[in-house]
């Protein structure tokens, strides 16, 4: 079965609990997004990154590219987002999968269909702010 759904992972749910992630400065662990097409089985139990039906593209390295978080907490929100990764090649993908290097997958993402660019393709993550970042815990 093909992409289905936004998730956050129960391994990002997990090794919050644990303690298993580093997401603010001094010590930040290195995230990455790989973008995958519409054969890709990712879902919630999706524990890390994998490189089946990852996007094969010129310009675009297997296991993606790095992205860097960006945390808060506001009005008893914590807030979690990543800086808008961009690659400049020819792109169809149809989600991607944010994952911690040597560790585990944070959340899935699915377009809702095929998004091809010609030129310059990126994945907009919305403010990082308590109201709309892309995880929010309260």
């Amino acid at each position: 079965m093909a992409f289905s759904g936004n998730y956050t992972c129960d391994s990002f749910k997990s090794g919050l609990l644990a303690g298993s992630f580093d997401l603010a400065p001094p010590t930040v662990d290195v995230y990455k997004i790989a973008l995958y097409t519409e054969n890709a089985t990712l879902n919630d139990a999706t524990a890390a990154y994998t490189s089946s039906n990852e996007v094969v593209a010129t310009g675009y390295t297997a296991g993606g590219q790095a992205i860097t978080p960006s945390v808060g907490i506001l009005d008893g929100v914590s807030y979690l987002s990543f800086t808008n990764p961009v690659w400049t090649s020819a792109i169809t993908a149809r989600g991607a999968l944010v994952y911690k290097v040597g560790g585990a997958a944070l959340f899935v993402l699915d377009f809702g269909s095929n998004k091809t660019s010609t030129t310059t393709f990126t994945v907009q993550f919305p403010a990082a702010t308590n109201t709309s970042a892309i995880i929010r815990i309260s």
